[in-house]
């Protein structure tokens, strides 16, 4: 088994990873073949890095995946993956290299069995993460995630100790009661929200392992963005890193939808991937974040067709509360690699497309 890196991060079980960080995202299983995209990179950092010509010169990298690991933030609670990479030759294939017993992405596998984790997702109303009331718990996680409860009790009642990423221990009273009656957090919800700076818009997760009953709580914090609903951007964060305070952050760390990632860190891992080297990149998963280290069968597929303006796509994409994912349709307005700038020849967001959302109402203009 591979080593942690210096991080000393208390690894996660990949299941309850996977729950936390939703079912769109997806981490390549190790000795895959990925490409590693810097661009993509770059939008993961907290403030633009200086990179060297030599990275400009190579927009992708074709890699192996030597290990995964995956962690959860000790400040803010997200959880990210730490992955490391080796950049290999055009003929590499798969069957060559030697098979090490590392830490595994999870490539798309679903949890079979008991061991399966299940669980359920809320994003929290004001009502929720008003630090001095309770959390009104939705049916389905009261019947699927809780155990059950005595409704011949009066009023019915239990106490639920769950587990959040950090390992500490939270115990909460469950009970049944009101007009009409429904599901409430009461006693030990208020110290979990002001412990996690919960805000409303900020996601809870409840998990429950099949095999034990064991119950996880993990959280997503609703990302800020710029006035114009776009997300962060190279261009955007010229002006430098977004400080907590102007995104309407907590105290302690950004609300931003820009990256957790040291721009240092970023640059370090370009330069190494343009020089042929092995390197390690950080990964905060987003819902509507776009990956930029991609599975090498994804990107070569997609090379493989005529991209043209006027071509209909689709696009799956799930929910902030990941109750769902829905398959968008589009349309492709323009396909053009990067001619002039330091990207020149770079894939990356090559396709500029019109999804059509519905649900929204408008028209939301996406980049890929």
């Amino acid at each position: 088994m591979c080593p942690l890196p210096a991080t000393e991060l208390r690894p996660l079980d990949p299941s309850i990873w996977r729950a936390c960080a939703g079912k769109s995202v997806h981490i390549p299983a190790v000795h895959s073949r990925v490409y590693y995209f810097p661009q993509g990179h770059v939008e993961q950092a907290s403030s633009p890095p200086v990179l060297s010509p030599l990275v400009f010169s190579k927009p992708s990298v074709l890699c192996r995946v030597v290990a995964v690991w995956f962690l959860a933030d000790q400040d803010t609670d997200e959880v990210f993956a730490k992955i490391r990479l080796e950049p290999v030759g055009r003929s590499w294939e798969s069957g060559t290299m030697e098979r090490r017993r590392v830490g595994d992405g999870d490539d798309d596998k679903e949890d079979e069995g008991e061991d399966k984790v299940m669980s359920f997702v809320k994003i929290l109303t004001s009502s929720d993460a008003n630090n001095g009331g309770g959390f009104s718990v939705p049916r389905f996680c009261a019947d699927y995630i809780f155990p059950p409860l005595n409704f011949q009790a009066d009023p019915p009642v239990q106490h639920l100790l769950f587990t959040d990423l950090r390992g500490t221990k939270w115990d909460f009273r469950h009970i049944y009661r009101g007009t009409p009656r429904r599901h409430l957090l009461t006693t030990g919800w208020s110290k979990f929200v002001n412990d996690k700076k919960l805000v409303a818009g900020d996601s809870v997760v409840f998990m429950k392992r099949n095999s034990n009953g064991e119950l996880f709580i993990g959280v997503r914090r609703d990302a800020r963005w710029n006035r114009n609903g776009e997300r962060w951007s190279f261009r955007s964060a010229l002006a430098g890193a977004v400080k907590a305070k102007e995104v309407g952050g907590i105290e302690g760390f950004s609300r931003s939808s820009s990256g957790r990632v040291r721009a240092e860190e970023v640059a370090k891992a370009a330069e190494l991937a343009a020089q042929g080297m092995p390197f390690e990149v950080v990964y905060y998963p987003r819902v509507g974040s776009s990956d930029f280290v991609v599975k090498a069968e994804v990107v070569e597929e997609a090379l493989s067709v005529f991209w043209t303006g006027g071509m209909r796509v689709k696009m799956a994409m799930e929910t902030e509360d990941s109750s769902k994912t829905s398959l968008f349709q589009g349309t492709v307005s323009s396909a053009t690699v990067m001619d002039n700038g330091p990207w020149r020849g770079s894939l990356w967001r090559m396709l500029q497309v019109y999804f059509v959302l519905f649900s929204l109402g408008g028209i939301y203009h996406h980049l890929i």
